[in-house]
């Protein structure tokens, strides 16, 4: 029977998608390559007592009224998936050489601290936060749907807003004449971007930045209770969550898609799904490939054309017989880098895959809720991540599974390095369980090409008018996950809602 719907991907875009239309009470039916939902929002167990988020650590948008919780309530989850809000008065932690600063949400007190640490620029601090509010504001007018007479009474915002269309964070900092040292304790949660302030567009800088501000959450019941109560939605209402089952060919008549063959990667048997509509959750240049490029106009080719995001390195490790609160650790990220100037930092990592001076992101998931822990209740978790090149990597790991594996223990041990002299002494004798990630991880576990961890990279070029949406030209086939949307939990959130806003005409997001 065709269903209405066919979903092929189960990434957070696509399920918050799927759950809403089954919840709407049209069919639903959703393929997944991978044997556990949820994309990059997917958990995994280890050694049969520990439990890993893959890549996911603390999210924003989640507080009343804001587009998740909106979706929540749409679903009847909200009072179901609830959120610990991270520390207002320090949600990240920026360390460097002879400076540290805990990023607040009130922009205030950011300022605050900020010209604390660099009085003779406190002018300069405070005209650009301000220019960073003012941004943010025109941006929130300029997201879709958009309402004009928003833009016309919002003009100022607006305004500020485009005039950065084509900048960088760096071509920002730079007009404001920040000093160095300010713009690295900035910029520090370049982990949450995989890419420096030379690179990094300066509206998804801005969002970021702004969104934590707002309010930084993990969710009380871990992410994968968020992925799963969305599958427990579509199936409760009829439609069907069905997992390793591969996509391998597109069917395409007159321009329009009208289903899929897909492989079951357990018994290798080839089977045939049809949809009146088909929600594209694999990445659009992948699929577009399958498809064949010239099935699709002009200007969607063109759009097609983003590069990928860098990727990244990931150390998931578990430590016994110490608490880690009493090291300052707790309701919050640590950012560290060993360089005063990011760019060069990351590209000493990424361009010549030089570990020995890290710049990496700590994360402890056990402190930041206490409901359903992830480990033994005498456990605790840190993790650790960092940019890694995939082309590095793959060769490495296929030319030698050796240095490969030897690549990622040296990466790891720099990191705990640093960590055991700034943060925890002898860590590492505290440690009871390690895994590593690499690139090539990503790819084959998250089924993203070149290992990427936000789909399209997160520069001007990808991030301004052209960017992808949910629109392919082709017939009942629509885009829906990172790169035709915005990566991260709430934007894919915001992405789903949106195309099931746009196809059902119901309304959820409001003035977006």
């Amino acid at each position: 029977m065709k269903t209405d719907y066919l979903i092929l991907g189960s990434g957070l875009s696509a399920l918050v998608f799927g759950s809403l239309m089954a919840k709407a009470g049209k069919r639903v039916q959703v393929l997944e390559a991978h044997e556990y939902p949820g994309g990059f929002g997917h958990t995994f167990t280890m050694a049969k007592k520990y439990r890993f988020n893959a890549q996911l650590h603390y999210v924003w948008d989640c507080g009343e009224g804001h587009t998740v919780n909106r979706v929540l309530k749409k679903l009847n989850l909200d009072k179901d998936i609830t959120f610990e809000r991270y520390n207002p008065n320090g949600f990240d932690r920026m360390r460097m050489p002879g400076y540290s600063l805990d990023i607040p949400s009130k922009s205030e007190e950011l300022i605050g601290r900020l010209s604390k640490l660099f009085p003779k620029d406190a002018a300069r601090i405070r005209k650009f936060v301000n220019e960073v509010l003012r941004t943010s504001q025109g941006l929130k007018k300029l997201s879709p749907p958009i309402k004009p007479a928003e833009l016309f009474k919002n003009f100022a915002e607006v305004f500020c807003a485009i005039t950065y269309l084509k900048s960088t964070l760096q071509d920002v900092f730079d007009k404001f004449k920040l000093p160095q040292e300010a713009q690295t304790l900035l910029a520090l949660q370049w982990p949450d971007f995989l890419l420096p302030p030379n690179q990094l567009s300066f509206y998804a800088w801005v969002i970021l930045f702004t969104g934590y501000q707002e309010g930084a959450f993990y969710p009380t019941q871990h992410f994968e209770y968020v992925i799963n109560s969305l599958v427990q939605i579509i199936e409760d209402n009829g439609g069907k969550f069905l997992p390793n089952l591969e996509v391998t060919n597109f069917m395409v008549t007159d321009r329009t898609v009208i289903g899929v063959q897909a492989i079951d990667r357990i018994t290798h048997q080839t089977h045939e799904f049809t949809g009146e509509t088909v929600i594209c959750n694999i990445d659009p240049k992948k699929a577009a490939k399958m498809i064949g490029k010239e099935n699709f106009s002009k200007k969607i080719r063109q759009k097609l054309n983003y590069e990928y995001s860098p990727s990244n390195f990931m150390a998931y490790c578990v430590v016994k017989d110490i608490d880690l609160r009493d090291y300052g650790f707790g309701k919050s990220n640590t950012f560290h880098t060993g360089h005063r100037d990011l760019n060069e930092a990351f590209a000493q990592m990424y361009e010549k895959n030089d570990f020995s001076n890290p710049s990496f992101a700590i994360t402890t998931p056990t402190l930041l809720t206490q409901e359903h822990r992830d480990c033994p209740e005498d456990c605790q978790i840190i993790e650790f991540l960092t940019v890694a090149k995939y082309a590095y990597f793959k060769e490495l790991r296929d030319s030698s599974r050796k240095a490969y594996n030897q690549k990622k223990e040296e990466i790891l041990d720099s990191i705990l390095d640093v960590v055991e002299k700034d943060y925890v002494p002898n860590l590492r004798k505290y440690i009871v369980f390690k895994i590593t990630g690499s690139p090539t991880t990503n790819e084959r576990f998250c089924w993203c090409p070149n290992g990427n961890s936000y789909g399209s990279s997160l520069t001007p070029k990808n991030m301004g008018i052209g960017r992808l949406n949910h629109q392919t030209s082709l017939k009942n086939f629509y885009f829906c996950n990172a790169s035709s949307g915005y990566p991260g939990f709430a934007p894919t959130f915001w992405t789903g809602a949106l195309l099931y806003q746009r196809l059902s005409g119901d309304v959820i997001l409001g003035d977006g």
